[in-house]
């Protein structure tokens, strides 16, 4: 659930894409979802000679799992903040793995 609270922290920031079939996308977070699922509005590709049919393309919806890489900018990125967030994270029981019995 980090990622995601942290996604939501980005909406109107421009961020790039890039899926695990080579193609990235620059374009402005419109939404993320708990499933990291991306849509993005105002988009250009990056490499548009390899692309050509997405130069059309104006907004997208990218599902969660097949983002390879998301750039995000550096002035949007708190990293103590996100730091201290991972460590409170890690350091919390997960109330999934408390039945969990070790013989």
């Amino acid at each position: 659930m980090l990622f995601y609270s942290f996604f939501k922290t980005l909406v109107d920031q421009r961020v790039t894409v890039e899926l695990k079939n080579d193609l990235a996308v620059t374009g402005v977070l419109k939404s993320v979802d708990q499933y990291l699922n991306i849509k993005l509005d105002d988009i250009t590709v990056i490499d548009q000679d390899r692309y050509p049919h997405m130069i059309a393309v104006k907004n997208c919806f990218i599902r969660g799992s097949v983002v390879r890489y998301v750039q995000l900018p550096s002035q949007a990125v708190d990293t103590a903040l996100l730091q201290d967030a991972a460590r409170r994270e890690a350091q919390t029981p997960n109330p999934q793995q408390a039945n969990v019995r070790v013989k």
